[in-house]
């Protein structure tokens, strides 16, 4: 069994990583300090034909795997650029698969090419305020009128869409009461996040400021039949094809900042003197680090096992939820002791590592939950019964 990446990977990975210093821990720092969305960043993705990795040659796209679009999006996050950058293109990456999947040949040479050019930015419409990760439960509408529906209703937690000019969504066609399974009667859309019907609240949170978060409301914003992905009823089905390359591109970005803020420390701990020898030199402050390590290169493999799987079609449910589970936990390990490593200096936004602190929270939360991913395995893995 070989474990290293081939030629052709490590060059995607060192083409981005040389893309990616053009982009320094200065430039992150000033989104994080001023917000603004960080275009120069996606542009210069865009022109390098990096924002289609995944997609098909006929749309624009590289027609590779998962496996290297985990790698350059842990190439990104690994740069000090974190989640405010992997987060700015992951909506590119993985976000139209249902897309890729289930739509007409029509809809895929409309909507794909503009997406992988950067020409259009996609914000993704599911979660709700009082459904979380029930996805049965969500009350948003839609509407049949003639050629046309009307969407009538409000997503939360919806990134990007402050900016974007398209936007990927799930609503609720035929109510529950009336489906055979809860999970039935949700429909697939992917149209223009057309602002006249529209409400946008920014919500203001704890990292990540440079990409933002929003509660959006719907009152009635008219969609046409033709941007309508598959069949009325089969939304949620579709949306599970995007669900595990989703966990796989989170927990590559999360062992990408735990690599930044190991990175950090290490450097830190070599040139920290105190009582006239380097605090690298001490143990308790050597073996954790080095535990961080462990953790970090056990998660990536099985990160990179999960995607190999995916990418050959075999089942990976399991490793793909799995790997996202323990990339979120050792990347929170490793900006936890690298915070500790500097100490009273990790407190401070000039040494960076209490941005990745805030912002490796957003994998240990979403966008499933430990618990939930924990639940799954033991009922699907470990054939315990249904906890939920």
């Amino acid at each position: 069994m070989d474990f290293s990446f081939s030629e052709d990977q490590l060059f995607i990975k060192n083409s981005v990583s040389k893309l990616c210093q053009q982009f320094d821990d200065d430039y992150w720092l000033l989104r994080d300090h001023n917000g603004e969305f960080p275009y120069e960043f996606t542009q210069a993705m865009a022109e390098g034909g990096w924002l289609g990795i995944a997609m098909p040659e006929q749309y624009g796209g590289s027609g590779l795997g998962i496996t290297e679009a985990a790698l350059m999006m842990q190439t990104v996050a690994q740069s000090g650029a974190a989640f405010s950058g992997a987060s700015a293109i992951h909506m590119n990456i993985f976000g139209l698969n249902p897309v890729l999947k289930h739509g007409t040949d029509r809809q895929k040479e409309r909507m794909l090419p503009p997406l992988i050019r950067g020409d259009d930015i996609a914000c993704f419409g599911v979660t709700e305020a009082d459904a979380g990760l029930n996805t049965s439960a969500i009350a948003t509408r839609a509407e049949r009128d003639g050629d046309h529906y009307l969407i009538f209703g409000g997503k939360v937690w919806t990134s990007t869409a402050q900016i974007a000019n398209k936007i990927l969504i799930i609503v609720r066609t035929t109510s529950v009461d009336q489906c055979n399974k809860p999970m039935d009667g949700l429909t697939l859309f992917y149209t223009d996040f057309d602002r006249h019907y529209v409400e946008v609240r920014e919500i203001e949170k704890m990292g990540r400021k440079c990409v933002d978060s929003n509660q959006v409301f719907f009152d009635g914003m008219p969609v046409p039949v033709e941007d309508r992905i598959g069949e009325e009823g089969m939304g949620f089905r579709y949306l599970l094809d995007g669900l595990n390359p989703e966990r796989v591109l989170i927990a590559a970005e999360s062992i990408g900042v735990g690599r930044a803020a190991l990175a950090k420390a290490t450097e830190y701990a070599n040139q920290r003197i105190v009582f006239n020898r380097p605090i690298g030199q001490n143990q308790g402050i050597q073996h954790p680090l080095a535990e961080s390590w462990c953790e970090l290169e056990a998660a990536n493999l099985m990160a990179f096992h999960a995607a190999s799987l995916y990418d050959r079609g075999e089942s990976c449910g399991p490793y793909a939820n799995g790997a996202k589970y323990l990339s979120a936990e050792a990347a929170f390990k490793a900006c936890t002791r690298a915070m500790n490593t500097l100490g009273g200096y990790g407190y401070a936004k000039e040494f960076h590592v209490e941005r990745y602190m805030r912002e490796i929270m957003i994998p240990k939360i979403a966008p499933i939950s430990p618990q939930l991913i924990l639940s799954y395995i033991a009922e699907k893995v470990l054939g315990l019964p249904k906890s939920y």
